[in-house]
């Protein structure tokens, strides 16, 4: 079926507030949105069929069944495959006037500032705090917005970074609202989160997205907004320059790299269908490092220490028995192993490859 651009984007045209010369804007705008979960599957969706010409996607992940409950966009038919992909295809199939390409590797400190340099903005659907910070940084360093989003259980943050005001001046950026990175925040897995509140949050960022391109209303410059799920409230903070932080030598200095991103010795991880095999085994002791102690575990486990609490001086081996720590995603476990290697190299200990959350796969 053919029909051109005028049928297709007739009801957002109509809007003065747009019109013709706001929809010119959104076509030849290029935009990258930066993780395609929660957050930047439906942004990347939101942003085409309104739209946005070119749409650049980057992640590294694959569709996991624990995502499908809140990212709408993949289907269990998609697990275990590349979620830039699958997202690029359902684009495809919504915005005919949109061109959509895709990275499929995670953007690292030595390829973000040659990579944002190509899009006029910056979009972040992720959900690590250290890549965040990278985003950030790199967005400040290269003059380029960026529309920031992030979930906290019922909480989700949404702000417009780094946006050129009339006086040739850059607003606010996210080292102006929190300057150091936080070491004692829990992922959306840790915490857990509710389905419409990730909808809520991206779509706020699409708007901030589709208003910044046709210089239509308010952006959220120069402040923060907290809106709150169970109560249906919004809080908006002011936000102020901090001068004491320079971001330049903060990018220099840093490796934006947390536990998720280190090399795993092979050797002291134990894979799903292995543990599943030796479950029985009475040699083995199973010890999970869950922060919370409640979580349902689909096997059985030894012991339960919250991984703030563990204490390597604490721990006493038995040399005859085989240790498997566990946790969500497998980060966790590998640190706990790696420092009970270090204390007692001889000692049979291993780590949970994946975590549980591969496991129940």
């Amino acid at each position: 079926m053919k029909f051109t651009k005028e049928s297709y984007f007739k009801r957002q045209t109509t809007l003065p507030e747009v019109g013709e010369k706001g929809q010119e804007l959104l076509q030849n705008a290029t935009v990258l949105v930066i993780g395609c979960g929660g957050l930047g599957s439906p942004i990347a969706i939101y942003l085409a069929t309104s739209g946005v010409g070119n749409i650049h996607l980057v992640d590294f992940d694959t569709v996991s069944i624990t995502n499908l409950h809140r990212q709408v966009f993949y289907k269990t038919d998609d697990v275990e495959k590349p979620k830039v992909q699958i997202l690029a295809n359902e684009i495809k199939l919504r915005a005919p006037f949109t061109k959509v390409t895709y990275t499929n590797k995670a953007i690292d400190k030595s390829s973000i500032l040659e990579l944002i340099a190509k899009f006029n903005v910056v979009v972040d659907g992720t959900d690590n705090l250290q890549v965040k910070y990278l985003i950030n940084d790199a967005c400040v360093l290269a003059n380029k917005p960026l529309v920031y989003g992030s979930l906290y259980k019922f909480d989700g943050y949404i702000a417009t970074f780094n946006v050129k005001d009339n006086t040739g001046e850059y607003s606010c950026n996210l080292r102006d609202a929190f300057p150091k990175i936080a070491q004692d925040v829990p992922n959306c897995e840790e915490a857990g989160t509710m389905n419409p509140i990730v909808g809520i949050i991206a779509l706020l960022q699409v708007n901030e997205v589709v208003k910044l391109i046709t210089n239509t209303g308010d952006l959220l410059t120069n402040k923060l907004m907290i809106y709150n799920s169970l109560k249906n409230s919004q809080l908006k903070i002011n936000l102020k320059k901090n001068t004491a932080v320079n971001i330049s030598d903060v990018f220099n200095k840093s490796s934006y790299i947390d536990a998720a991103c280190q090399t795993q010795n092979p050797e002291w991880l134990i894979s799903s269908a292995s543990l599943k095999s030796r479950l029985v085994d009475k040699n083995i002791i199973v010890i999970s490092v869950i922060k919370k102690l409640n979580t349902k575990i689909p096997f059985k486990v030894h012991h339960k220490i919250p991984v703030q609490l563990f204490n390597v001086e604490n721990f006493k081996p038995d040399f005859n028995k085989k240790y498997v720590i566990v946790c969500q995603k497998g980060i966790s476990s590998y640190s706990v192993t790696e420092k009970i290697k270090k204390k007692y190299p001889a000692l049979q200990v291993f780590s949970l490859s994946g975590g549980i959350e591969k496991f129940i796969e």
